[in-house]
């Protein structure tokens, strides 16, 4: 199986990734359009990530008690109908946004939204697990960063091509908000998902099954008190990123930040998610174990150019509004090498410089509050793989429990952003963001932790091996 070529496979389900992430980061676009459209609160328009991200844990609750009971359902039907399933659920989603439209009812738009979020939660189930074994072991984390990679230059387009698609291009004719520009765009993505649904049955992937696996029943896996952290810190972690991204337009739009319209502000959303993109290709080179370090600062620097160059081609931005971004690229790089290419330790580094960037974002004014609050995308970018892989560290059989508690911590992208709203609507944006703060110093306390924790497991390891 080793010397098969997977290449073809991996592309196709590379396309499905970049989809993926230009669909939710969507939202990000969704909820100023709704919060105007309906005349929401920030409440109430960040429902829209509530019922979205809810989805994520409805979806992976059930799929963890199935298959504790049952057996992994995956198993049973094999990755390639389980990732068709979930193209398929997402596709729906996205048709349901037409009467959402024709009606224009929130609610509505709500129901399409959370069908949508149950789709993603099947791809992430299966998609993540699939392109690890598409080749051998030893490459998976780096087949996984780049298909990454890809999701987030599908979030980062989504702000500049969608809001053209809703704001502009498919915007009532005096320029009004109205909810039939939303039918066009999302039909559209909905025939590009089916279109790729039909891509992935024709082509020859290898359908693995996994076997013989036991069936750990119960909760064993929470007598790991680093799980039961990791848990907590993906929460709020995922809660944080998406907190963030869904309130750049609206802080944006602040009198005291840069008092932008949506149709400007779009452009520096992508910076945002692109800085996750550019961390995600630097992140892959610099936590590789098996590079030297003069090996490493060549290909990061090469990789950041170019990652650069593209989001400057993207981005309708001129170069001197744009260049603020290769003092955080800069600082990255910084980072990157203080952390000595420690996933626990670059965590806690990561999480500590978005402290400060929050920090900066609340009390500043103008451009100074907006860099900072565009620079925090790119110190996101390999928080959720450190916390993954940290939070799963050492549970053996347990591991595939563990994993399924850590994806169903995603709710914090449902729950965190509604708090921020509750407390924008009453404080203002501005300082809502303490809500986030609070997240990443959760962040910051698991990365030195996990630090102390790993440290000491290799201790007892090399003292039994002594023995």
């Amino acid at each position: 199986m080793g010397s098969r070529n997977y290449t073809v496979p991996l592309i196709t389900i590379t396309l499905l990734f970049f989809m993926w992430g230009f669909i939710t980061c969507m939202n990000d676009i969704l909820i100023p359009y709704l919060k105007q459209l309906f005349k929401l609160t920030f409440f109430e328009s960040m429902l829209v990530q509530f019922c979205f991200f809810g989805a994520y844990f409805i979806g992976s609750l059930i799929y963890f008690l199935i298959s504790t009971t049952k057996g992994d359902p995956i198993d049973k039907v094999g990755y390639k109908k389980g990732i068709i399933f979930g193209i398929f659920l997402a596709a729906l989603g996205c048709v349901l946004f037409y009467p959402a439209a024709s009606f224009s009812s929130y609610g509505l738009f709500l129901g399409a939204l959370f069908i949508l979020g149950l789709g993603f939660t099947v791809l992430q189930i299966t998609a993540n697990a699939y392109v690890s074994l598409l080749g051998p072991e030893e490459s998976a984390s780096s087949r996984l960063n780049m298909t990454q990679a890809f999701n987030a230059f599908g979030t980062t387009i989504a702000p500049v091509l969608g809001g053209h698609l809703i704001f502009e291009l498919f915007s009532a004719p005096d320029g009004s908000f109205s909810a039939a520009a939303t039918k066009i765009p999302y039909l559209i993505f909905a025939a590009i998902l089916l279109l790729v649904a039909l891509l992935i049955s024709r082509v020859k992937l290898p359908d693995f099954q996994v076997k013989g696996e036991e069936i750990v029943k119960g909760f064993g896996a929470l007598q790991h008190n680093h799980l039961k952290f990791g848990v907590l810190t993906m929460f709020c972690y995922v809660g944080g990123e998406v907190a963030v991204g869904s309130f750049i337009i609206s802080f944006l739009e602040q009198p005291q930040v840069m008092n932008l319209s949506e149709v400007v502000s779009k452009n520096y959303l992508s910076l945002y998610w692109g800085g996750a993109m550019i961390g995600r290709f630097l992140g892959a080179i610099s936590l590789n174990q098996s590079i030297s370090q003069a090996k490493k600062a060549l290909y990061m620097l090469g990789a950041a150019i170019a990652v650069f160059l593209v989001i400057f081609s993207i981005v309708d931005l001129s170069f001197s509004q744009i260049s603020f971004f290769l003092v955080f690229i800069a600082l990255n790089f910084i980072a990157f090498f203080i952390g000595k290419s420690a996933p626990a330790r670059t965590l806690s580094i990561f999480a500590g410089v978005n402290v400060l960037l929050l920090i900066s974002a609340m009390f500043n004014h103008g451009e100074l509050a907006m860099y900072s609050i565009l620079g925090i995308g790119i110190f996101n970018s390999i928080m959720f793989s450190n916390i993954y892989t940290l939070a799963i560290s050492g549970l053996g059989k347990y591991t595939s429990q563990g994993s399924s508690l850590v994806v169903m911590a995603i709710l914090g992208g449902a729950i965190i952003p509604v708090f921020q709203g509750y407390l924008a609507d009453i404080f203002g944006v501005q300082h809502s963001f303490i809500i986030p703060v609070f997240c990443y110093i959760v962040i910051l306390i698991f990365g030195a932790y996990c630090t102390k924790y790993l440290s000491h497991v290799k201790q007892e390891e090399g003292t039994k091996a002594g023995h």
